[in-house]
């Protein structure tokens, strides 16, 4: 499985950004799937997940009603649409792929894109 992870870059507080994550090399709809993002001298924090077979979702209480999480299996995609971006939300965010039912815990993914960079100025 190859994770591609994209759209990431500088935005002032209150901003959008949408990260997409392509898929290939494998039965893309088998996966939950998960945006993780880590901060300089930080853990890495499951901010959201969907699983695979009916779509439920997760999300941190930081970001709760403020990003959202979707998936299109016929395109292989997952994306993170981020509303009211705050500075604490700079990071690096990654993409990652498995079969888990752990949605929030990094370990149990074993696929994962390369991260894509979300900067928010004050």
């Amino acid at each position: 499985v190859q994770l591609q992870a994209s759209g990431g870059g500088l935005v002032q507080a209150g901003s959008s950004l949408r990260l997409s994550c392509a898929c290939s090399g494998s039965t893309f709809s088998n996966y939950a799937m998960g945006w993780f993002r880590q901060a300089p001298g930080k853990e890495r924090e499951c901010v959201a997940a969907i699983t695979s077979v009916n779509g439920r979702t997760y999300y941190a209480n930081s970001v709760q009603g403020r990003f959202t999480i979707s998936r299109d299996n016929a395109k292989n995609a997952v994306f993170l649409q981020m509303n009211s971006l705050k500075p604490e939300d700079t990071a690096v965010y990654y993409c990652a792929a498995g079969l888990t039912t752990y949605y929030n815990d990094p370990t149990t993914y074993p696929y994962w894109g390369q991260g894509t960079q979300v900067t928010v100025s004050s």
